[in-house]
């Protein structure tokens, strides 16, 4: 889960993370409101998920109420690549003397955490990592043992920050490593990390990204869900629990696990048609689930066919079968349905399926093949 700028601040000021005060705001008057409470000068940013927001006119300074509502007015509304703002942050300004650049990840390959500091900040950095590598200093942390102050004042020091920024980035990114690790983040990144004139540190932007899996352990998340980033297919499908994308073909898609959904979508092109969705269910492949699923596949009114691909392990082939026919018996589908069950007990699964299987209702014993037909069925109701 992405945060938006505004969340990541509140995200690291749980943490000790010091930013610059401000708030957020839905309106014109919100905004003057936010303002004056935040101080003259203040920056008035467009709250989406992409970069780019400063050269699309998403970022701007001002001095007095009449900049506040012109700045305002114009970046509501605005569509930034593809995303339309509908929230302000509305921060006091600050003056920058110094930018850097700090972040915690994981390196999937090394298996270890990576902290990375750089005295070039306020750019992508990527584009530093390309231009000028030696720029950013690198560490990678075994999790197991943590990160310590000596490793980060080594860090800064490599990364060639100011002599007078030091103290306070070495206590930034200590609290930063936490909110990564005890906060459950895959990425925490400020960029940049300002040095002012007086001499203090803190957080100019925000960038987090959360990892959904430990979900269950933060019910304070919640904030954090914009419901109205997602259509109506979306919003429906978390309303009943449902790992669900919106996509833009024709054949909705039900899978047991993420990595069979992907693949079954690229089965679908591959035989010439285009998922609509990607919807994985997981183990829980029981009525109540299978009914849901099939619920919010056929909210799609482009969806012409569906192709459920189930692949049976600790939830048996039965299991699901009956899952599947007692979803049949809850909600009525006009769409015709193509199902692929293998797996643990399959055959016993492909006995009960019989018993509901129709021109509308059909079971194939390969994913091939039942991607085929049910890109047939959808190309036929074209």
């Amino acid at each position: 889960m992405d945060l938006y700028e505004y969340q990541g601040k509140q995200y690291f000021a749980r943490f000790g993370i010091p930013v610059s005060p401000g708030g957020i705001a839905d309106t014109v008057e919100q905004a003057v409101a936010e303002a004056e409470k935040a101080g003259y000068p203040v920056v008035v940013k467009a709250q989406v998920q992409v970069g780019g927001r400063g050269k699309a006119g998403g970022v701007k300074l001002a001095t007095n109420e009449a900049e506040v509502r012109e700045h305002a007015g114009n970046i509501l509304g605005l569509d930034i690549k593809g995303h339309v703002v509908h929230r302000l942050w509305i921060e006091h300004a600050s003056d920058i003397a110094k930018e850097y650049y700090a972040s915690f990840t994981l390196d999937r390959g090394a298996k270890q955490y990576l902290g990375m500091v750089s005295a070039q900040g306020g750019v992508e950095i990527e584009t530093v990592a390309e231009e000028n590598p030696e720029a950013l200093a690198r560490i990678y942390i075994d999790p197991a043992i943590g990160f310590t102050e000596a490793q980060a004042r080594q860090l800064v020091e490599d990364a060639g920050l100011d002599a007078e920024a030091r103290d306070g980035a070495i206590g930034i990114l200590l609290n930063l490593y936490r909110a990564y690790v005890e906060g459950d983040a895959d990425l925490v990144e400020i960029n940049p990390l300002i040095l002012t004139p007086d001499g203090r540190v803190h957080a100019l932007d925000a960038k987090v990204t959360l990892d959904d899996n430990a979900s269950f352990r933060h019910p304070e998340w919640d904030d954090f869900r914009d419901i109205d980033e997602f259509d109506e297919r979306e919003r429906l499908a978390r309303s009943k629990g449902l790992q669900y994308v919106g996509l833009d073909g024709y054949v909705g898609v039900i899978a047991n696990g993420a990595g069979l959904a992907m693949s079954t979508c690229d089965v679908v092109n591959q035989v010439g048609g285009s998922p609509a969705n990607f919807l994985d269910i997981g183990g829980g492949a029981n009525a109540e689930v299978m009914a849901n699923a099939l619920e919010v596949i056929t909210s799609d009114t482009n969806v012409r066919s569906i192709l459920i691909n189930i692949f049976g392990g600790i939830t048996r082939g039965e299991e699901v079968a009956n899952g599947i026919k007692a979803a049949l018996g809850r909600i009525d589908i006009s769409i015709p349905m193509v199902i692929r069950l293998d797996g643990t007990n399959a055959e016993e699964g492909r006995e009960i399926l019989a018993t509901v299987t129709s021109d509308k209702v059909l079971s194939l014993p390969t994913m091939l093949d039942a991607a085929r037909k049910a890109v047939e069925l959808a190309n036929a109701k074209n």
